[in-house]
């Protein structure tokens, strides 16, 4: 039997944190998935991530927790940064920076399967990032031969860099994927040598919304250049992301496809124990752009 692993966007506040507990646990059954692998940089009031939150989200079923350029937006998270191996950080950081660059974990059926993730750095101006393509040929040297089957994220802005990785990696990786920009693209494919790929897993969250966020209140920013508080949004909840089929002897994708789970609408935005809503945008300093605005 092939090795199955579920992928799963960018979760997004409570929302996303919702659609995931309602949705998770009947996908792994269906789908009979040997792994699951996240990206929750949002998931505290949509940016950043609570020791609560991560362990509220291993409750679930996510196997692998990866963040991004919100690594670091909850201090409270470095400890378990450090201490734990189901919890990744962007591999091309700094030396000293907290948390681990890689990790191998073990299916239920004795197979190894390792992780990693880059960030981007076209239009990538949150953390400073050393070269992500280098970096990943680094970490395919680390992770044990014995490991046959390898996930690489590419926490992105710019297509063209995920795609460029997606090459870079092909036969060398079982799949490259990349997060970041919260919108599911169409062109889930292997490529000649074998490797899964997709540009963006799309989100768990609220898709009636900009990138997860009001868009009353995004669109009002756009338009008068004011700050507002990019709120979580809380309608049209959908879960999103890939099911990949690999062969365990040679690390090979035999296939990859999209999932999508329609949620129910969230009753709130935020975990109150554990989340407080973010600052307005626009107000001083640089103007932000509309995506890192909106905590993406």
């Amino acid at each position: 039997m092939p090795v199955r692993l579920l992928i799963l966007g960018d979760i997004v506040g409570r929302p996303g944190r919702q659609v995931v507990q309602q949705k998770l646990p009947g996908l792994v059954k269906e789908h009979n998935v040997d792994l699951v692998i996240a990206n929750a940089e949002n998931v505290a009031g949509g940016s950043g991530i609570t020791q609560n939150l991560f362990h509220k989200l291993r409750s679930y079923g996510v196997d692998v927790v990866t963040l991004g350029d919100h690594v670091y937006k909850k201090l409270e998270i470095v400890p378990t940064l450090e201490s734990s191996e189901r919890i990744l950080r962007p591999a091309n950081l700094a030396a000293g920076a907290a948390g681990r660059v890689f990790t191998v974990v073990t299916t239920n059926a004795g197979v190894q399967v390792g992780a990693f993730l880059v960030l981007g750095r076209i239009f990538m101006s949150h953390l400073p990032a050393n070269d992500p393509f280098a970096t990943a040929d680094v970490l395919l040297q680390r992770i044990p031969k014995t490991c046959k089957i390898v996930c690489c994220e590419i926490h992105a802005e710019a297509t063209s860099e995920k795609v460029a990785m997606g090459h870079h990696l092909d036969g060398r990786a079982t799949v490259v994927y990349g997060t970041h920009t919260h919108i599911p693209t169409a062109d889930a494919k292997v490529l000649p040598k074998g490797t899964a790929y997709i540009t963006d897993l799309g989100m768990c969250g609220p898709y009636d919304s900009v990138l997860g966020r009001r868009k009353d209140r995004v669109v009002k920013h756009m338009t008068t250049g004011m700050p507002h508080s990019f709120d979580v949004a809380v309608a049209d909840v959908r879960l999103s992301g890939v099911l990949v089929e690999a062969d365990e002897q040679t690390g090979r994708a035999i296939s990859i496809r999209r999932v999508e789970a329609q949620g129910q609408n969230a009753d709130s935005p935020y975990d109150a124990d554990d989340e407080r809503p973010p600052r307005p945008a626009g107000g001083g300093g640089q103007q932000p752009s509309a995506t890192r605005s909106a905590g993406v």
